[in-house]
């Protein structure tokens, strides 16, 4: 055997995120990978196209990152990193989406569902015709919005759905409680999340939960509530 041909003799797959999301498991992988395993042991490993099998891989947009590498016995090594999904797309026509952290568009699984904050509204059709909802203005709005939901442990706990319009305006829904906080634009975040802060811990508490069916911070220096 010349040197350098190294045969294959075990193929390990290692997901990282997975007590996170269970979309994929090792069989999924070894599909992504489209190579004959039962063949694949004994190969000469300088064979593979370690890049092509990687890319592959990555195609899945549940797949953040996709790595390969093989040691000096032939032990051949898959590492994959699953995306996390912040936010579940809900439309009355057609299938759901996931938005993950890094804005990519997934698919629903039918193997798992995240817990995350709901996105709805005549706007999001337009999201799930993109790859990446950055590649939208809107889509870079929303994704700010939803990192800091994320962030504050006030807001992640609080607001269970964004509802976004035709024209790209937002109103939240919180987990408990009756009223629609009526956002305006996913603009000047900071600002107008203090307000609702201050709104949520100083007032409502004083005049009741259940007082207001409208909470609006829309508008520069103020909040209205009726």
């Amino acid at each position: 055997r010349m040197k350098g041909e190294v045969a294959v003799s075990e193929i390990e797959i290692s997901i990282e995120n997975i007590h996170e999301n269970h979309y994929l498991d090792e069989k999924d992988i070894i599909k992504l990978m489209r190579l004959d395993v039962d063949n694949l042991r004994g190969a000469n490993i300088s064979k593979l196209n370690f890049r092509d099998i990687e890319e592959r891989i990555r195609q899945n947009p549940y797949v953040g990152e996709a790595e390969l590498f093989s040691d000096l016995k032939g032990n051949l090594m898959v590492t994959v990193s699953l995306r996390r999904p912040i936010a579940r797309i809900i439309q009355s026509e057609g299938p759901d989406a996931y938005i993950g952290e890094d804005g990519t568009i997934m698919p629903v699984s039918s193997k798992f569902t995240s817990r995350v904050v709901l996105v709805s509204g005549d706007f999001v059709p337009k999201f799930l015709k993109l790859d990446n909802i950055h590649e939208l203005k809107e889509g870079d709005q929303l994704m700010s919005m939803l990192d800091m939901l994320r962030e504050d442990p006030f807001w992640g706990a609080q607001i269970a759905q964004i509802d976004i319009n035709a024209r790209g305006k937002a109103t939240l829904f919180p987990q408990v409680g009756n009223e629609t906080i009526e956002f305006g634009r996913p603009t000047d975040l900071e600002t107008k999340f203090r307000k609702l802060k201050i709104f949520y811990k100083e007032i409502l508490p004083c005049v009741g939960w259940n007082k207001y069916d409208r909470i609006n911070v829309e508008y520069e220096g103020q909040v209205v509530a009726e």
